[in-house]
């Protein structure tokens, strides 16, 4: 049974509710801090007179002056001042590209990353869906002479993935990690149990976390770009819908929340070649679902994963870098959708092992994470609204 939210069939709805005959394994997930070790956090509107359609994300663009930018499924851009103030008359449209997306199930405008350079070039990237051929595309478009307006003339395809026809685990998170390249999440390609063997196959570009440079090209130290068969963008592989991820500010570390299927949510810190294990594995359970019998010696466990108990879709945060959270410093913050939960990770990176995992708040619809300039987190919901958390 696949879940539905508000009239849709959005992504994070139908991503982990896939018919399957996997049997519900026990949470793993590590033992709670003690009581008060951190202060619970609540999730207040940050801007109570803005409302969005299916807001998908929302981000910065690094260039100082402090506005935030939402991404609408439909294909919009929104651009505003970060002020709780703000009125739906000082929010502009930055980008409008509705008439050529397709938002059928999980797909439409699902990403958006601005340049490391983008004070100096105006460049930022896409990651949308079409319908024919049936496509994800990433993009890149350059600001107008209007600061709160892009160009829509001036949209360079920089890479064009084949999707199966299906309308689910489109992934679609980008963004810029702290070496210059573009990352870029792509899902198994949709329907159950990865039909397809696609996050296996390094001979396609679905299941995959991909690294470009800025203009399209392929870096030369990418770990497939001598490996005959492989496609040369693939960082990383063996995932099914890793739909929201991002770096560390302060590491440089990839942390993923893997949306599963009907048993185990996960998270991952992504490394360079790694496998995490789909369709072999859902988080740490032996699917039995491999006909091709791949062998995994080489897999990557995840740094937790949790069952149905616990949650339904896992939604990837962020490790916490601002000012504004005492005591939350170097802490992975994420949630799940189904269950509305919010947790913080304690990570010790001697051992490589989450040492601790607390519920701190609860959100209802949370669609994805976002940072403002400073590091504060956001959260965009399927209410339209956007909050922001606060210590209690």
């Amino acid at each position: 049974m696949r879940l539905r939210t508000i009239g849709l069939i959005l992504l994070l709805a139908a991503c982990s509710h896939d018919d399957s005959d996997m049997a519900t394994s026990s949470s793993s997930a590590p033992p709670p801090l003690p009581s008060g070790a951190l202060a619970s956090l609540q999730a207040e509107v940050a801007f109570p007179n803005l409302t969005f359609s299916s807001p998908l994300f929302i981000t910065h663009a690094g260039d100082g002056t402090d506005r935030l930018f939402v991404v609408e499924q439909a294909g919009r851009i929104l651009v505003f001042p970060n002020d709780p103030s703000v009125q739906m008359t000082d929010v502009k449209v930055f980008l409008d590209i509705t008439a050529q997306v397709l938002t059928d199930g999980e797909q439409g405008l699902l990403g958006l990353a601005f340049d490391p350079d983008y004070k100096v070039n105006g460049h930022f990237y896409v990651y949308y869906s079409i319908a024919s051929p049936h496509r994800s595309i990433i993009s890149r478009f350059t600001v107008s002479a209007d600061a709160h307006s892009a160009d829509a003339s001036s949209e360079t395809v920089l890479l064009s993935v084949d999707q199966p026809n299906f309308s689910n685990h489109k992934a679609g998170m980008i963004a810029f990690g702290p070496d210059g390249k573009l990352y870029i999440a792509t899902g198994d390609g949709g329907s159950a149990n990865d039909p397809d063997s696609n996050a296996q196959n390094l001979g396609v570009l679905l299941g995959k976390i991909l690294r470009i440079n800025a203009d399209g090209s392929i870096p030369n130290d990418n770990p497939f770009a001598s490996t005959a068969g492989a496609r040369a963008e693939i960082w990383a592989y063996g995932l099914r819908n890793p739909f929201r991820w991002s770096f560390d500010r302060a590491t440089g570390q990839l942390w993923a929340g893997d949306v599963g299927q009907s048993a185990r949510e996960e998270v991952d810190i992504i490394a360079k070649g790694g496998n995490y294990g789909w369709r072999v594995y859902e988080g740490t359970l032996f699917t039995n679902n491999d006909p091709m019998g791949t062998v995994l010696n080489d897999l990557i466990a995840p740094i937790l994963d949790y069952d149905r108990a616990a949650g339904q879709t896992v939604i990837g945060g962020y490790v916490y870098r601002g000012p504004g959270l005492p005591g939350y410093d170097g802490i992975y913050v994420y949630a799940d959708f189904g269950s509305g939960r919010v947790w913080a990770l304690v990570y010790d990176a001697t051992t490589n092992t989450a040492v601790s995992n607390t519920e701190v708040a609860n959100v209802s619809l949370i669609s994805s994470f976002g940072e403002d300039e400073a590091g504060e987190l956001y959260v965009t919901c399927f209410d339209g609204k956007i909050r922001r958390f606060r210590q209690m």
